[in-house]
């Protein structure tokens, strides 16, 4: 997972970098070689396999983009759902963000959530805060409690 997160991140960098007039390719290598902010919340949510799937694919497509990835662990008791966010100052920091809903019975599941994006020289603390951001977001929208992260 790590390697396809540095993969869309470094491919959003460059994007944004092409995008204000900067050589796409240069902003793809050195952000290969800039440090990551990652973030890990375990949720701990009352409801349904397929419920908890429905809601975390929609609070997810607010926050951001999907992104085509080989899936982690798509199956009958496992969904990968994977975006990409805007994240720090003024939403110009791309969070790429990977929830993996598991069942855990028949009326609850787990969603482990999880945000990285690139620091520069400022930490901005994105993908900390993207993942705080949007943990609380699902747990609104599930009844979620909160497991740990």
């Amino acid at each position: 997972m790590d390697q396809s997160e540095d993969q869309i991140l470094a491919e959003e960098l460059a994007a944004l970098g092409a995008v204000g007039g900067g050589s796409g390719r240069l902003v793809r290598v050195v952000a290969k070689l800039m440090r990551k902010n990652v973030h890990e919340i375990d949720l701990l949510v009352p409801l349904p396999f397929d419920d908890v799937v429905e809601r975390v694919s929609t609070v997810l497509g607010k926050a951001g983009h999907a992104v085509e990835t080989v899936p982690v662990g798509s199956g009958e008791d496992e969904e990968t759902i994977r975006v990409v966010a805007s994240g720090g100052v003024g939403g110009l920091n791309p969070v790429v963000v990977t929830a993996r809903v598991l069942k855990a019975d028949e009326d609850s599941s787990e969603v482990w959530l999880r945000a990285a994006a690139k620091e520069g020289l400022i930490r901005q603390r994105a993908g900390e805060k993207t993942a705080v951001r949007l943990a609380a977001q699902l747990s609104k929208a599930t009844g979620a409690d909160r497991a740990g992260g």
